[in-house]
């Protein structure tokens, strides 16, 4: 998370959209083996939880319930380059971008909570395809519950998000719109996008 306050947002719902919206996640946590992280499709419960299935034979998967940990959902980034500025030799290099961390308590679900997340899931990104979406009840009921045996589905408590909506705010409104610019001509139509829509 970057200290700069500048580079906060307190607004839930723009939580909620960036988790829907990117739906992928880095779960983070310490094991006896180490520190590990997995890499999963993500889903908010919506009152504050969110949820996410590991392998059965991931290295988190036998240490996750009951611990703390740590998911991290990574939005847009870009690099920024100082000549976007104009001819102000006192600006340097850097880099925007929108990260949400969020820390808490994990609980193992059990097998109808693990069916429920995978159909959710699901809806979810099938929501972002062309009609029509797929469903569970497409698959053999069968070969679901044999896939079902092979992952482990976790919910996490959220009891600290912490955002960091790096966006160019410590700039003028004409400093970060050349940026925006910049940004799109180079091709980082989302970054651009959040910037002008956020800022």
């Amino acid at each position: 998370m970057h200290p700069n306050p500048a580079f906060r947002q307190g607004d839930r719902a723009l939580f909620e959209r960036l988790i829907g919206g990117i739906g992928f996640a880095m779960i983070f946590a310490t094991t006896p083996d180490g520190p590990r992280v997995a890499h999963v499709p993500l889903v908010s419960t919506g009152d504050g939880a969110v949820q996410f299935h590991l392998a059965r034979g991931n290295a988190l998967a036998r240490h996750m319930d009951g611990m703390v940990a740590l998911a991290v959902v990574n939005g847009p980034d870009a690099y920024v380059s100082p000549r976007w500025y104009g001819d102000d030799p006192n600006q340097v290099p850097t880099w925007n971008y929108v990260a949400l961390e969020m820390e808490g308590p994990v609980r193992r679900m059990d097998r109808d909570g693990l069916y429920g997340l995978l159909e959710a899931l699901s809806a979810q990104e099938e929501a972002k395809l062309p009609p029509p979406a797929w469903t569970m009840e497409k698959s053999d009921p069968a070969y679901i519950d044999k896939l079902m045996g092979a992952i482990v589905g976790f919910e996490m408590e959220v009891q600290a998000w912490r955002p960091t909506f790096k966006l160019s705010q410590n700039k003028s409104p004409q400093l970060r719109e050349q940026v925006a610019a910049g940004l799109e001509e180079a091709g980082s139509h989302a970054m651009a996008a959040i910037m002008r829509g956020l800022v």
